[in-house]
């Protein structure tokens, strides 16, 4: 087998597992939250918003730094780093006496994580131009899948044992994960160029500078923030069926992930769609799709119905984030990679921060169905915009930058 494709399969697994550790508890967290004391219907709400977005806003900061350490010593370090450090914050939690103790240990997490930033830069330094897209979408399809059917089996796991404990299965699975990828992923040795290594301001200058770096860097923010803003009161919302409560938790983690089945299944064919006809229609086809499945939430009339849509929002919704992440990568010198990734994935992870207090801060004075009409809204428009503006490069070619100042040639 050829050494990237070992690389990615691998690195599937660990990203699958690893991120469905990391998520079995996420759609319960307003009742974790209840758990440690704070019962008040709209100060759990808040609660929850800021909780789920703590690990963001340090991840957000520490990212882009952890992606220049990538660069000059290595990726498979950082992705070895961060899933050790994913442990050790997830025992932390697991220990969490009340709200305050939460929202610090998640804060931490955030700040020693950069796993998924550190994968994507291992791939795509070591997969050919031509397989970028699927390499990137296979990935992608990792990371749906553990975010989104984690939390079917945390539901399950939430019944059954309680939530402190899930904390600490997830923390053994990122132990696993580490040792995993000492042990059988091998790092592309990226040729050696004289002069010193781009600082991560330098590579903050060339994003801002390049029209379309930045562009794929605002899709980013805006579709993560839009994607994030009902998660954290995803719980709540299903409440508002009137459901049977007595396994509230299994339901709600059945429904949140039927989503992940079909990102599963659809990012990689979304990745070999855009190695074939491009990157821009189809960002635009899924982009006007999620805005509308997102849209349908407010009508749909019960759970089955519910279900049948999160399929589609799913299916749609795998052809955005990997995208976004290769043509960040066909835009990026060789030795800029990581560090251009790990501020693309900074980025989403800012999304991810700004996102649930959106929703959380909405929902509080709004109601939930309001976080449906405005995140529908911000898919719509950035499919406009990504049509009108972006420039599609010729097929798996990449640009030239002028470093020094940041723009095209």
């Amino acid at each position: 087998m050829e050494s990237w494709k070992k690389n990615l399969y691998v690195l599937w697994g660990t990203q699958f597992l690893t991120m469905m550790g990391m998520n079995l508890v996420v759609p319960f967290l307003p009742f974790y939250i209840r758990q440690l004391g704070i019962t008040d219907q709209n100060e759990l709400a808040r609660w929850s918003g800021m909780v789920f977005a703590a690990p963001f806003l340090t991840a957000f900061i520490a990212t882009p730094f952890w992606g220049s350490m990538g660069d000059k010593h290595g990726r498979k370090l950082m992705v070895v780093r961060a899933l050790f450090g994913l442990s050790f914050a997830q025992i932390l939690i697991g220990f969490a006496q009340n709200p305050l103790q939460l929202l610090l240990f998640r804060l931490f997490q955030g700040l020693i994580s950069g796993f998924i930033a550190a994968a994507l830069a291992l791939v795509s330094t070591s997969t050919p131009k031509n397989r970028i897209g699927y390499a990137l979408g296979f990935l992608q399809s990792a990371s749906a899948g553990g975010v989104m059917l984690g939390p079917a089996v945390g539901g399950f796991l939430a019944d059954l044992l309680g939530y402190r404990e899930i904390f600490f299965i997830a923390a053994g699975v990122c132990v696993i994960g580490g040792f995993v990828v000492i042990k059988l992923v091998h790092e592309v040795e990226i040729p050696k160029e004289n002069g010193l290594k781009p600082t991560i301001f330098q590579n903050y200058a060339l994003m801002t500078k390049d029209p379309q770096l930045r562009l794929i860097g605002l899709t980013i923010l805006l579709s993560q923030s839009a994607a994030l803003m009902i998660e954290p009161i995803f719980a709540l919302f299903i409440e508002g069926f009137k459901a049977e409560t007595k396994y509230l938790s299994t339901l709600t983690g059945i429904i949140f992930s039927i989503a992940g089945v079909f990102m599963v299944i659809s990012a990689p064919w979304w990745g070999n769609r855009n190695d074939r006809i491009g990157f821009k229609r189809n960002l635009t086809i899924a982009l006007t799709g999620t805005g509308v499945a997102y849209s349908l939430h407010i009508i749909v009339p019960n759970l089955y119905l519910l279900g049948l849509l999160r399929a589609a929002l799913g299916f749609v919704r795998g052809g955005i984030l990997h995208a976004l992440f290769s043509m960040t990568n066909l835009r990026s010198p060789a030795r800029r990679q990581s560090g251009l990734i790990g501020i693309a994935s900074s980025l989403a992870v800012l999304g991810n921060m700004l996102g649930p207090l959106a929703g959380g801060f909405i929902a509080g004075h709004f109601g939930t169905t309001a976080v449906f009409t405005v995140n529908s809204t911000i898919f719509i428009l950035m499919s406009f915009i990504i049509w009108k503006y972006l420039a599609e490069l010729p097929k798996h070619q990449t640009v030239e930058l002028q470093e020094a100042v940041g723009v095209p040639k």
